[in-house]
């Protein structure tokens, strides 16, 4: 990355924002010199200003006002410095605070009235869900690895079923909403207001365990319900290896605004400073997307297509890339008729044909341990958690294979499995891979969909599966851009399981496929001579960045084990962020946390997740950190989780608080 000085920026480290209800929120700005009034934008989060995200926003806000914009990143009430409690995800006392906190920027004497809003992940989510309540400041959104449905397409559920991710994702925040605000910043009020966060966060995978289905509590926040609701310009950008990638190609389809997709070979991060790469001059594109609708620069940025996106080489499979070769193509609208559905067969002898409908029958009933190599549902690519060599998942479905390619095909977009089954048990699930599979065997996954069969025709009012009755139902695979070469195969994999991505169903499963009734649709496009003339992004650049020392360097791994004895399969996922120390103010911070995962046989029943983080804050004499822990099993008709909360200062324990918990099954 290239580092653009930015000597004359103005910074204020700490600036209180008052709420109605007398609640002051944290804000850190930077902004241009002078008195000329310039745009804002906002970014609004509660993953800490002070430390959590201080590495990209230096990079990244510092850069803007070098560029003439204020950059403004605010803590969420109960989060980082900023007052309250914070209790959940995009709760309506968030999103009201985010239209007055644009309503606060946009009344500045340094800001002209003109406000954007960015972000990735929280704040791409938040950053939608305030474009939809319309504050009049607000100018244009940029939002970056989100989603537009909370229960279809979040970390919580996907296609019903419940991803082990919820548990991970729940234990982030359960972590982090034990640790206090900085004393230096909030004086003596941190201890007060440390025990009020301790006491008020609760245990939010409780919450988000009782909404099982997709009810007001996940449409609460999700803009598909009205996508008219948005009206500015929105600009949305994912990528290949995280799990939000399919929200940009939906924004396109359903908004009627000024809109962008841009979808790169990235997992969970920015695409500046983003892998697998190439990362991109992200920065310069989000100035080019400001320049025009919050400084009204007819720049031609609307001109160029409203989707770009990496279309992907072949690649040997590894569950960690720093590259993924490919190129980027193009489209000028969202479907785009350059889309072809090609319809393929199935047959019960495993080949996948292109010449009509396939015949006969399969029955698919996969040991629970096929998904041992199926990676993060939300890859951050800081570890070895992207899709390993598929043959061993393999070789637990049932796969139906082409011919080696004569030729080679391209696709872009969501590739669909119509099926008619037969299934054993009223509850059951169905995961679907597309792999690429080389000359020489290896298994490379390019894209998957999993479906709770219940939900076959409504997440909202599920119903049971009449066991021996013949059913059809529909599996929409994730997007995406691949490249399948000549001499290569495509293979589709069915698996009754995929542990431990999803939690498994409460029962064993045997499903019965009839391969004459039952297609897949690739949507094949050809390769088109304007993508070799589309301008390239720039090379990454971004402000200098905040000075750091190591005092503990970071690791992490992936270790998969099978105990033979007890025929215990453990996924272990070792995430250690090291300590270390902002040089800036002084403060040191550690992060460690250690994931397992465990499945005995093929008993559902013994599916156990275990998340344990340890987090600290200390500073010369004085110091804070948090033990977290939740694991969460079940039943053929229960989920049961324990969890506990121990916090201490120097060493002495301060509060500690204990939950069990036993929530039921609903066709989960």
């Amino acid at each position: 990355m290239r580092h653009v000085e930015t000597p004359s920026v103005v910074e204020d480290e700490n600036v209180w924002i008052p709420m109605a209800d007398g609640t002051r929120l944290a804000a850190r700005i930077w902004r241009p010199p002078g008195e000329t009034p310039v745009p804002a934008v906002l970014e609004y989060l509660p993953y800490r200003k002070r430390f959590g995200t201080v590495a990209r926003d230096s990079l990244t806000h510092p850069y803007m006002a070098h560029h003439g914009y204020a950059g403004v990143r605010v803590d969420l009430r109960g989060s980082g410095e900023s007052g309250g409690v914070l209790e959940g995800e995009y709760l309506p006392t968030e999103l009201e605070d985010g239209v007055a906190v644009i309503d606060w920027i946009a009344s500045q004497p340094w800001c002209d009235g003109n406000v954007g809003m960015m972000g990735i992940s929280w704040g791409g989510f938040n950053a939608l869900q305030i474009a939809a309540l319309r504050p009049a400041p607000l100018k244009a959104v940029m939002t970056v690895c989100s989603t537009d449905d909370r229960y279809a397409d979040d970390i919580h559920y996907m296609g019903g079923c419940l991803l082990t991710d919820h548990l991970s994702w729940a234990s982030v925040m359960f972590g982090l909403n034990t640790m206090p605000p900085d004393p230096a910043l909030v004086g003596d009020d941190w201890r007060a207001m440390w025990i009020e966060r301790l006491e008020g966060s609760g245990l939010w995978l409780d919450t988000w365990l009782r909404h099982q289905h997709r009810d007001e509590f996940w449409r609460h926040g999700s803009v598909c319900e009205d996508y008219a609701d948005i009206q500015c310009p929105v600009y949305a950008v994912g990528g290949w290896a995280d799990g939000y990638s399919n929200a940009v190609f939906r924004l396109l389809e359903g908004l009627d605004v000024p809109r962008k997709g841009l979808v790169g070979p990235w997992a969970h991060a920015y695409p500046h400073i983003a892998s697998p790469g190439p990362a991109i001059g992200f920065l310069q594109e989000l100035r080019r997307w400001w320049d025009r609708w919050l400084k009204r620069i007819d720049n031609g940025i609307m001109d160029e297509p409203m989707l770009r996106a990496w279309m992907q080489d072949a690649v040997m499979p590894a569950p960690s890339h720093a590259e993924r070769p490919g190129r980027w193509v193009a489209e000028r609208a969202w479907p785009s008729g350059r889309i072809t559905p090609q319809q393929m067969g199935l047959s019960a002898e495993g080949q996948l044909g292109w010449s009509g409908p396939g015949s006969g029958e399969v029955r698919v009933a996969s040991p629970l341990w096929v998904g041992r190599d199926a990676g993060k549902w939300c890859s951050y690519a800081d570890l070895p958690d992207q899709p390993g060599d598929q043959r061993t998942d393999d070789a637990g479905s049932v796969t139906f294979d082409t011919e080696p390619l004569s030729e080679p095909v391209e696709i872009l977009g969501a590739p669909v499995l119509d099926l008619v089954l037969i299934s054993d048990r009223p509850v059951a699930q169905l995961a679907a891979r597309l792999d690429l599979v080389d000359p020489d065997g290896h298994s490379t996954r390019i894209t998957y969909g999993v479906l709770n069969l219940t939900h076959r025709h409504s997440h909202a009012a599920p119903e049971p599966l009449e066991p021996g009755s013949p059913t059809p139902i529909t599996i929409r695979l994730n997007d995406a851009a691949q490249h399948f070469p000549a001499g290569h195969r495509i293979r589709l994999a069915l698996s009754t399981s995929y542990w431990p991505l999803i939690w498994p169903a409460p029962e064993p499963v045997s499903l019965v496929v009839d391969c004459a009734a039952s297609r897949l649709h690739l949507p094949v496009r050809s390769p088109q001579p304007a993508d070799e003339s589309l301008a390239p992004f720039g090379e990454p650049e971004g402000a200098a960045p905040s000075p750091v020392t190591s005092l503990r360097p970071p690791s992490g791994d992936w270790v998969i084990s099978h105990e033979l004895a007890a025929d215990t399969r453990t996924v272990e996922v070792v995430d250690d962020a090291g300590r270390k120390r902002l040089d800036a103010i002084g403060l040191e911070v550690e992060v460690h946390t250690i994931e397992r995962y465990s499945i005995r046989g093929d008993d559902p029943a013994t599916a156990r997740g275990e998340v344990v983080t340890r987090r600290a804050m200390a500073r010369e004499s004085w110091g804070v950190e948090s033990i977290t822990t939740t694991v969460l099993t079940s039943t053929r008709t229960h989920f049961s989780i324990d969890a506990e909360l121990v916090a201490s200062e120097q060493g002495s324990e301060t509060f500690r608080r204990v939950w069990h918990e036993e929530i039921p099954r609903h066709l989960v």
